[in-house]
């Protein structure tokens, strides 16, 4: 493919609020690079949000940005199921004109549509072989595609459209292991502009650069995810040397405060003891008063503003300090002991996948394969919400079951009140100590769910299973890294590291798989 333009990207003054007053994102002046960048914050900060006001989609409240072309892959990406391959690759008119001219046709407006452009199916047609598309016709509708399929397709679109800044939101969401390596590969041959959202840590390892979204600021970070993390890390060790050394400068002016508030009473002491006893002239003892009471009043004013000064030090230097709050979980009901027996599956799928699987105390399964191989299906059978086509499945412990979509949760009641649902029996106060544990604390959890940020509507998901009575000790999760930030997926590796229960979860994201501790692996084939 030919380079696009090299193009920065400015943000001045950059302010966005929805209709309802909701404020997303307030002054942001910033300058993303050339390059390829991945655009990382937690889950809420505003990322998509900014990838559409760069991409056009949506118009900032105030403030500007200003970069070249963009070409925008959405998170959820919606394609007309009617239309062509062609039609959504942007050479269906060019195709149809060539053809024409081939069938020996003469008419100008042919040629004028085609322009320079004759080439076009041979271009397409390359792009669609790079991203393991080869056997998609140009004919095809959309409608007959799979989700990843799509989102390949709408790469493809871009790619050939050559435009000067690339915008994806989370473009692994639903690939494959073999989709995304087509796509690892397509993002490394691209030399133009790039900001990429993304949990995918593998994808991130590709970028030229990380920029971070933090409380209404961007930082730009260079190297990829992995530099960026050691800078991090050295960051927070530099800010937590600042605090402890902030900390002891405070008891240190306290002491002296306190011991300049002693000696300044002693000295009025002295002083009316001295004035009692009129060893001096009264004018002389009341000047020396009144010095004394300046030079007392200066003393202490200069030892409270160094104590004031040195907490505000402290202040700043904790703001340096990010929060690491850890996930906790410690439910006795979810144990397993070793060689229970928990699942026996001995059946043939509705997909046609014939399936064996025996699990015995708190096994960790983790179970793989291409999007179509039957890993929701085999979830869900599991789960008995779908009957096997043939043979039985034998489930001795009680299950949990997190859907990709967290469709567990009613929207419109709070954290709370969805695990109550659950757990009739749990007190408030135990369901809120719970849900504390998963850091759904200072009033989160009495929030409806549908206002809750991405990686918080997850634990809340989270929460509802493992509260529930009688708790699961056998634990189902589909694809449950999709659309977590980073921060919520290093959450999630905590919580499943502490989990004490058996253990099955249908993931494409390889880094994730190697750090839940997993005793083995399924891997299925279409």
């Amino acid at each position: 493919m030919s380079s696009p333009a090299v193009s920065a990207i400015v943000m001045s003054g950059l302010r966005f609020a929805w209709p309802d007053g909701t404020v997303v994102l307030d002054g942001l002046d910033a300058v993303v690079p050339p390059g390829r960048t991945g655009l990382v914050g937690l889950n809420g900060c505003g990322k998509s949000t900014l990838l559409r006001l760069i991409a056009g989609d949506l118009r900032p409240t105030r403030g500007s940005i200003t970069t070249g072309e963009v070409g925008y892959l959405p998170q959820n990406l919606v394609l007309d199921t009617s239309r062509s391959v062609a039609e959504v690759l942007g050479i269906a008119d060019v195709v149809r004109a060539i053809a024409a001219i081939e069938r020996g046709e003469t008419a100008p407006e042919l040629f004028d549509v085609v322009g320079d452009d004759w080439d076009a199916q041979e271009r397409a047609r390359a792009m669609l072989d790079q991203l393991g598309l080869a056997d998609v016709g140009l004919d095809r509708r959309v409608g007959e595609l799979s989700g990843g399929q799509t989102v390949l397709l709408g790469l493809a679109s871009l790619f050939l459209a050559r435009p000067d800044v690339l915008v994806l939101d989370e473009p692994t969401n639903n690939l494959d292991r073999h989709a995304r390596e087509r796509l690892y590969a397509a993002i490394d041959s691209w030399s133009g502009a790039a900001v990429i959202v993304s949990h995918d840590r593998e994808l991130l390892a590709r970028v030229d650069q990380i920029a971070e979204l933090r409380d209404d600021k961007l930082r730009v970070y260079g190297g990829n995810f992995a530099a960026y993390e050691q800078a991090v890390q050295a960051e927070q060790e530099a800010a937590e040397r600042a605090v402890r050394t902030a900390q002891a400068d405070v008891r240190r002016q306290q002491r002296d405060l306190t011991a300049a508030r002693t000696a300044l009473a002693r000295r009025l002491r002295y002083g009316r003891k001295q004035y009692a006893n009129k060893r001096e002239p009264k004018i002389v003892m009341n000047a020396r008063k009144r010095e004394a009471q300046v030079s007392a009043g200066r003393y202490r004013i200069m030892h409270e503003e160094k104590a004031a000064q040195a907490k505000e030090r402290l202040a700043k230097a904790e703001q340096a300090v990010r929060d690491d709050d850890t996930i906790r979980i410690d439910l006795a009901g979810t144990t397993v002991p070793s060689g229970r027996k928990v699942l026996r599956v001995d059946a043939v799928l509705r997909t046609g996948l014939a399936v064996e699987l025996d699990i015995r105390g708190p096994e960790r399964i983790g179970v793989t394969g291409r999007n179509g191989s039957g890993k929701t299906t085999l979830l869900r059978t599991i789960t008995g919400a779908i009957p096997p086509a043939s043979g039985q499945v034998e489930v001795s412990v009680p299950v949990g079951f997190l859907p990709q979509r967290l469709d567990i949760l009613d929207d419109q009641a709070t954290a709370a009140d969805n695990v109550a649902r659950v757990n009739p029996a749990a007190t408030p106060n135990t369901i809120r100590a719970q849900l504390a544990r998963l850091l759904l604390k200072d009033g989160r959890a009495d929030l409806p769910v549908g206002v809750l940020s991405g990686g918080e509507r997850f634990r809340a998901a989270l929460a509802t299973l493992l509260i529930a009575h009688p708790q699961p000790q056998l634990l189902l999760l589909d694809e449950p890294t999709n659309n977590l930030d980073l921060s919520s997926v290093r959450q999630l590796v905590q919580a499943l590291r502490q989990y004490r229960g058996a253990l099955i979860v249908a993931s494409h994201d390889e880094p994730f798989l190697a750090e839940i501790d997993l005793t083995r692996r399924l891997h299925l084939e279409a």
